[in-house]
């Protein structure tokens, strides 16, 4: 089990069966967090294992979220990635930045907070932006990575939110990952 698989679903990180929708710009850090994102979470993945995800403030309006798994061989590696958030109608983003071997680039995922106390991480489907692209809607390119396919989105921010919060184009969220609040504070 690859902890860096186990990071990038956390944050929105973003994979979906291999495949990875980037950007050449990250949100900026304009806007601060909920606070009930704040805090240690957990979930069990398709495996079994036990995932992990701590998230804290890193400075102003960033944030940083630590995960691991703890598997049948024990806890896994650490991994850290910072990040920041947005707010756009009724939808919360996150946006993180990627290693070289996944672009280089920004990954933008959503995110909610349930009433039930759960964290709830969207991907964004690309098979449904390569749509998009090729109809004129977005603008950008398939790229190869070292993890598989992968799009780079080129158009403005302000453009990929007006197409993200469009209510007609919800479907293009995917659930990726579902934590509960940690009960091991």
């Amino acid at each position: 089990m690859n902890a860096w698989r186990v990071a990038v679903a956390a944050l929105a990180c973003l994979l979906l069966s291999g495949c990875l929708v980037t950007f050449k710009d990250p949100i900026p850090a304009n806007e601060a967090a909920p606070m009930p994102l704040l805090g240690d979470w957990e979930r069990q993945d398709e495996w079994g294992e036990r995932q992990y995800l701590s998230i804290s403030r890193s400075g102003s309006n960033v944030y940083k979220a630590r995960a691991w798994l703890d598997g049948e061989e024990g806890l896994k590696e650490v991994d850290e990635y910072g990040f920041t958030v947005a707010h756009h109608g009724r939808r919360w983003y996150v946006s993180a930045g990627l290693p070289k071997r996944l672009g280089a680039n920004f990954a933008i995922a959503g995110f909610e907070l349930t009433a039930n106390n759960e964290l709830v991480i969207y991907n964004l489907d690309v098979e449904r932006i390569l749509q998009e692209m090729q109809g004129g809607t977005l603008q950008g390119q398939p790229v190869e990575t070292s993890e598989g396919e992968a799009v780079l989105v080129t158009s403005p921010l302000d453009q990929v939110f007006g197409y993200l919060d469009d209510q007609a184009n919800a479907d293009v969220f995917v659930e990726v990952a579902r934590y509960q609040r940690s009960s091991e504070q």
